[in-house]
């Protein structure tokens, strides 16, 4: 078996769920327990094709991604954060309205293919000095524009959650909502633009889907990757920096069915489907024998914050 194009290949597979899944942590370390995440990349990723189809540029196709991505955590604010609404129900509906959105919006795109001018810019890009690397170069510095800011995106929200002032005001809110509006922390402001922010990321990961991994339009592109995603941030224990491991790891599972084929290995796909949920039940017992307050939820996730209830 041809491991350097495994790992590539997992670490492209497993690039939507990176970005799903540090749009999940970024939401869930204010507090808020986002099951939509399926509907939000669905949004991203017809959001994205059409407005690279129509104009034909990677940046305009991203923006639009991540804008409605970023709409759809508007939308999931709104209802938990202004109007208090139950976070799993609210979760649930987004997933929904992003699938029913997606089916409409695509249902003319279906069979068109991206763009050549997308395809072009999209193509893997070899990155000097550490392309040259030995076999870790040809893994990871040998890849398209998507996976490197992947990379950059995974260090740059690790760095804002725990190298920052405002990054500690966010896990604050996540852990003691009352504490962080009793110390002068605007709560609900913190919660609407983290949460945004986490629907603009998830948006991109759908966009990575139907730009670059098809790269053509078809209905229910994302086939799960949300629910993964939901999954991998238990599996990460809520740390952007694991979740580059985790996201390849599981992108790996992704794809190891369809390389065991090859070699006439008859394993079935409903099993490869099941590991990595078994990987994340085996991690939750882990994290609760050791009772390690690093590896578990934030405090306050799941729960609606009104400050008159203080």
């Amino acid at each position: 078996m041809d491991f350097v194009s495994l790992l590539k290949a997992s670490i492209q597979a497993g690039t939507p769920l990176l970005f799903a899944t540090l749009g999940e942590i970024i939401t869930e370390k204010v507090g808020n327990l986002n099951l939509g995440v399926e509907g939000l990349m669905l949004m991203g990723a017809v959001v994205g094709f059409q407005v690279g189809i129509l104009t034909s540029n990677p940046f305009l196709a991203l923006l639009g991604a991540m804008l409605a991505g970023a709409f759809g955590g508007l939308i999931y604010a709104f209802l938990t954060v202004s109007l208090r609404a139950n976070q799993v129900v609210s979760g649930l509906s987004l997933t929904i309205f992003g699938t029913g959105f997606s089916g409409f919006m695509g249902k003319r795109l279906i069979g068109e293919v991206v763009p050549l001018e997308l395809q072009e810019f999209f193509k893997p890009m070899y990155i000097p000095v550490l392309g040259d690397i030995p076999f870790m170069g040809k893994i990871l510095f040998n890849q398209n524009i998507f996976v490197y800011l992947g990379y950059v995106m995974a260090v740059v929200l690790g760095l804002y959650l725990y190298k920052t002032r405002v990054g500690l005001n966010v896990r604050m809110i996540g852990e003691d909502p009352s504490a962080a509006d009793a110390s002068g922390i605007n709560v609900n402001l913190y919660k609407y633009i983290n949460i945004m922010m986490g629907g603009a990321l998830c948006g991109l990961g759908g966009a990575y889907l139907s730009l670059v991994y098809v790269p053509s339009w078809q209905e229910n592109v994302t086939a799960g990757r949300g629910w993964i995603a939901v999954a991998l941030v238990i599996f990460v224990t809520w740390n952007p920096y694991k979740a580059l491991l985790g996201a390849y790891f599981f992108g790996g599972l992704d794809i190891i069915g369809f390389r065991l084929q090859k070699f006439d290995i008859k394993v079935s796909q409903y099993i490869i489907d099941m590991l990595p949920y078994i990987a994340t039940i085996l991690v939750l017992i882990m994290v609760s024998i050791k009772g390690n307050k690093e590896y578990m939820a934030p405090k306050g996730l799941g729960n609606s914050y009104f400050r008159e209830d203080r």
